[in-house]
C-alpha cells in the first residue's frame, strides 16, 4: 500500500511539474512584431522647385519628384520579464550617399523597470530623447506629415544613444495606455524624465567626450472627457559641426547648444489643439562674417485639428502654422533659418490599418549657409501620403 501510495504521489508530482513547463510562457513567446510603411507623393501643384525641406523630406523640392518612400519600419518589443522590457526598430527607406532605401537603426535599446510595475525605469540604448512632445511621439500617428522645425531641430531623427530615467505612476501609465488604444498618442515617456545623451544625433558617435544633460516633466488631466497635457523640457551640452564646407573653421571642442521649451496637448476628442514653443541658443552659419556662431533661436507651432466619424470611417481635418528663427546645426555649415510655414489637410482612415493625408503647404524659408549664403524660397505645394499600419 505505502509503496503504491508514494508512486501515485511522484505520478502526481511529474504530471505536475511537466504542466507548469507546458504553461510557462517563453522569453520569446512574449515578442510581438509590428511597424509602418508610408508612400508619398510630393510634386502636386507645386510653384517653387528650390523650395524644399532637407530635414522634413529629401524628395520635396528639386532634388526629389515622383513617388518616395518616407518610411519603412519594423519593430519588435516585448515584456520579456517582469523587470525588462526590449524595443528594436530599423529603417528601411533613408538614403546614404547615392544610395536608397538602406537600412538604419532607429531604436534599439531596453527598459530596466526598479519595481515590478515599472513605475521607476532606466532606459538604455538607442532612443528618443525626451524633449517636446511632438519629437517623441511616432510618426505613425502624428497628423501632419512632418514635425515641426522649431523644436526637431534641437532633435534630428529625434533619437540618440543614452540612458534616460522615467517615472510615472501607474494611474497616468494606464492613461497613457488608453490614449495609445484610442490612436491619440504614441507613447508613455514618464511625467518626469532626465537623462543624458552622446548629443551628436542617431547613429552618430561621440565627438566631444561631453555628455548632453535632458531633463522633462509632464502632468496629464482629465477634464470630463477631455484629457489635456502641460509639459515643460530642457537640454543643455556641446554640439560638434561635422557636415560643413572646406573654407569654414569649426571649433572642435564644439558650441554651446541649450534649449527649454513648453508643450499643450488638448487631446481630439473631438476638437484638440497641440502646441510648443522653445528658446535657446546654438551652432547658426552667420552671412556677415561667413563663419558658425553661437547665436539665439527661437520658434515653435500650433495644430488645430477635429475628429469627425462618419460612414464608419475616421477624418482628422487640421491646420498648423510653425515659426522658426536659427540656426539646424546638423545640417550644413549649421544652416540659419527663418521659417513662416501655414499647413491645411486632412487625415482619412478609409479601412482599418490603412490611413491617407492630404495637405497643402504655404512657405515662407530663409536658409542660408556658405554654398548658398543669399536664399530666400517662397511657394506652396500639395502633398499626399498613403499609410500601412500594423
Amino acid at each position: 500500500m505505502r509503496i503504491g501510495w508514494f508512486v501515485t504521489c511522484m505520478l502526481a508530482m511529474t504530471l505536475s511539474l511537466q504542466a507548469q513547463e507546458k504553461q510557462e510562457e517563453k522569453w520569446y513567446e512574449r515578442l510581438s512584431l509590428g511597424g509602418y510603411m508610408q508612400v508619398r507623393y510630393n510634386g502636386l501643384f507645386e510653384t517653387n522647385p528650390d523650395l524644399y525641406c532637407e530635414q522634413c523630406d529629401e524628395n520635396w523640392g528639386s532634388e526629389g519628384g515622383g513617388l518616395s518612400f518616407r518610411r519603412i519600419r519594423f519593430k519588435i518589443k516585448g515584456q520579456i520579464t517582469p523587470h525588462i522590457f526590449v524595443y528594436f526598430q530599423p529603417d528601411f527607406a533613408k538614403s546614404v550617399g547615392e544610395e536608397h532605401f538602406v537600412g538604419r537603426v532607429k531604436d534599439a535599446y531596453v527598459d530596466v523597470g526598479v519595481d515590478e510595475a515599472s513605475e521607476f525605469r532606466f532606459r538604455i540604448g538607442q532612443s528618443k530623447v525626451p524633449y517636446g512632445y511632438e519629437n517623441m511621439q511616432s510618426s505613425s500617428h502624428r497628423i501632419p506629415l512632418d514635425r515641426d522645425d522649431a523644436m526637431n531641430s534641437g532633435m534630428k531623427d529625434e533619437r540618440d544613444l543614452g540612458v534616460f530615467f522615467y517615472w510615472a505612476t501607474q494611474k497616468q501609465r494606464r492613461l497613457w495606455k488608453q490614449l495609445r488604444k484610442a490612436g491619440l498618442s504614441g507613447g508613455d515617456f514618464g511625467m518626469f524624465a532626465f537623462g543624458f545623451y552622446n548629443g551628436q544625433t542617431a547613429n552618430h558617435y561621440d565627438e566631444n567626450k561631453e555628455f548632453h544633460l535632458v531633463t522633462r516633466f509632464t502632468f496629464p488631466i482629465t477634464i470630463g472627457n477631455q484629457v489635456i497635457e502641460p509639459g515643460i523640457q530642457a537640454y543643455t551640452g556641446k554640439y560638434v559641426v561635422t557636415e560643413h564646407g572646406s573654407t569654414i573653421e569649426v571649433n572642435p571642442d564644439g558650441y554651446v547648444d541649450q534649449r527649454v521649451g513648453a508643450s499643450f496637448v488638448l487631446y481630439p476628442q473631438p476638437f484638440g489643439i497641440q502646441a510648443e514653443y522653445n528658446i535657446g541658443k546654438g551652432p547658426e552659419y552667420d552671412v556677415a562674417t561667413q563663419s558658425i556662431a553661437v547665436k539665439p533661436l527661437q520658434g515653435g507651432y500650433i495644430t488645430c485639428s477635429y475628429y469627425i466619424h462618419k460612414w464608419g470611417q475616421d477624418f482628422y481635418p487640421f491646420v498648423r502654422y510653425q515659426y522658426y528663427d536659427g540656426g539646424k546645426k546638423h545640417e550644413l555649415d549649421a544652416r540659419s533659418y527663418a521659417v513662416h510655414d501655414t499647413e491645411v489637410g486632412v487625415e482619412w482612415h478609409p479601412f482599418k490599418h490603412f490611413e491617407l493625408v492630404t495637405e497643402y503647404t504655404f512657405s515662407d524659408r530663409r536658409f542660408e549657409d556658405d554654398v548658398n549664403p543669399f536664399n530666400h524660397q517662397k511657394g506652396s505645394l500639395m502633398r499626399i501620403q498613403a499609410q500601412v499600419k500594423f
